[in-house]
Formats: structure tokens, C-alpha cells, sequence
């Protein structure tokens, strides 16, 4: 079984690898052209939670004790992952919400509050006093 990584490159081996900016304008102009828009806050809340239960359900079927009902269609984690960001997408963009700025400011988050709550691979991620851009 090829990893997700594998698939997507082989699926993906011509295309530029998208930022979340660019996911975020796709998903944008995807949605635009509905008279609908983007669900409500509290609906796109309950369309993640749908999400989640799906993938959970395909988590457990792959990695846990419950196997499939044959009569079950054969969806895949990477599938399931995939909603799941693209409803993650229609709710950030929703609340005009920037991911990447989400993103910068809480792995800022977890680089200060929490530097030293895991032990560290000698070796491995920034060292202390690294700027995340590789310098020293």
C-alpha cells in the first residue's frame, strides 16, 4: 500500500505545490460561485464534526478491531483527511481567517510554551536559538 505522500506525488507529479493561501483563494473561488456562499459558523461546525466522525470511522476500520461491512464503500483516510481540510478551508475562509498566520501563530505557541515539555531528538527540528529559516 503506497503512503498518502506517494499518492498525492503521483497524482500531483506536474502540478506546483499549492500554499495555503492558494488552497484558501481555490476553495474561495470554488465556493463564490454558489448563490449559497459559505455555511453559517454553527453549520460549518457541525459539517466538521460530520467529517471527524468519518474519518474516525476510517481510522478505526484501517488501524483498529472493527473491520468493514462489505457493504461499506471503500473510502481511505487520505479521502476522509481531505474533507476534512476542505471544510476546515470553508471555515477559516468563512471567518476570514488567514491559516498560514493560524498556523505561524501557534507553532509559535508550541515552540515557546512547550520547548521543553517533550524530549527532544538530539539532532533533529530547530535547535534553541535557531531562526526557523535554517540560519543560526
Amino acid at each position: 500500500m503506497a503512503s498518502a505522500l506517494t499518492t498525492y506525488e503521483q497524482v500531483n507529479d506536474l502540478e506546483e505545490k499549492k500554499t495555503l493561501q492558494m488552497m484558501q483563494k481555490e476553495v474561495d473561488r470554488y465556493i463564490s460561485q454558489f448563490k449559497e456562499g459559505y455555511f453559517s459558523p454553527l453549520a460549518m461546525l457541525a459539517r466538521m464534526s460530520e467529517e471527524l466522525g468519518e474519518l474516525a470511522r476510517e481510522v478505526n476500520h484501517y488501524y483498529g478491531e472493527k473491520p468493514k461491512k462489505a457493504s461499506e464503500a471503500a473510502n481511505t483516510v487520505e479521502e476522509e483527511l481531505g474533507d476534512m481540510l476542505f471544510v476546515l478551508i470553508c471555515f477559516a475562509n468563512s471567518l476570514n481567517i488567514d491559516l498560514q498566520t493560524a498556523h505561524d501563530a501557534v507553532m509559535h505557541k508550541f515552540s515557546t510554551r512547550d520547548s521543553n515539555r517533550w524530549t527532544k531528538i538530539e539532532g533533529s527540528g530547530i535547535e534553541e536559538g535557531e531562526k526557523e529559516n535554517g540560519d543560526n
